[in-house]
């Protein structure tokens, strides 16, 4: 896995470029879910690539460890190994706290218009799990760069905390498209509602839906979580979004 490094406020985070068949294209920032920057993030980001778009895919946990150490040992496709691995991962989302990420975002946001790679200004945006949060604080925090943001099976979206993630759509002018897994106890039908009623409070043209019958974690194919069909509606609906946005 080839990688470049990124500096932000708390240290060096290391990041995966994908770029398109012509070399060149609009940027897209992509937030990885709670198992990490692995080759399945990296599949999916050269997926993405392959449709004109410049792809930067950080390690967001770069304070606990490189992409190396952090990385599984073990088939997560195998029963109980998935749980297993996720029994240590919570410290490190409670540790990337909403001030942290804040400024990690920025960092990512430069790195990703200064690659040489990268046409205009105008990005786009997707995450995955926990990455869905910190699409959503991207759009708000950027929103004169950001046109077009998605976030696939993410959850806590809606919380009472007085920095809930989607308290940031106030400030955010993209094109959303948010695709929730079913039976989500993380996001669960009146989170979703709530999410839906900021999006339009927010005056947002945005597409807010639940996958029946896909599991939290449905587009990660590396997992027993994953979902053929709910994968691939989110990434025909996360192609039609940049075509749209980014051209």
């Amino acid at each position: 896995m080839d990688l470049i490094t990124v500096d932000t406020p708390d240290g060096t985070a290391q990041a995966h470029v994908a770029t398109p068949p012509a070399g060149t294209g609009p940027g897209v920032l992509l937030f990885m879910d709670a198992i990490g920057l692995r080759p399945q993030i990296v599949a999916m980001a050269e997926r993405i690539a392959s449709w004109g778009y410049v792809v930067l895919s950080p390690n967001v946990f770069y304070r606990d460890g490189d992409v190396d150490t952090l990385m599984p040992t073990v088939d997560l496709r195998e029963p109980g190994a998935r749980d297993e691995f996720f029994s240590g991962v919570g410290p490190r989302m409670a540790a990337l706290t909403t001030e942290r990420a804040a400024g990690d975002i920025a960092a990512y946001h430069s790195a990703l218009l200064a690659l040489d790679a990268v046409v205009g200004d105008r990005v786009g945006t997707v995450g995955y799990c926990m990455g869905a949060r910190l699409v959503t604080r991207y759009a708000g925090q950027f929103p004169d760069n950001v046109v077009a943001a998605a976030g696939f099976h993410g959850g806590g979206l809606v919380t009472d905390d007085a920095d809930s993630p989607h308290l940031s759509l106030a400030t955010a002018r993209a094109r959303f498209v948010y695709g929730h897994a079913d039976n989500d106890g993380s996001m669960g039908p009146d989170a979703v509602a709530a999410l839906g009623s900021a999006l339009a409070d927010a005056g947002l043209t945005a597409t807010n839906e639940i996958y029946p019958d896909a599991p939290h974690g449905y587009s990660m194919a590396d997992t027993s979580m994953y979902q053929e069909a709910g994968a691939e509606r989110s990434f025909a609906e996360l192609r039609a979004l940049f075509a749209d946005t980014l051209g």
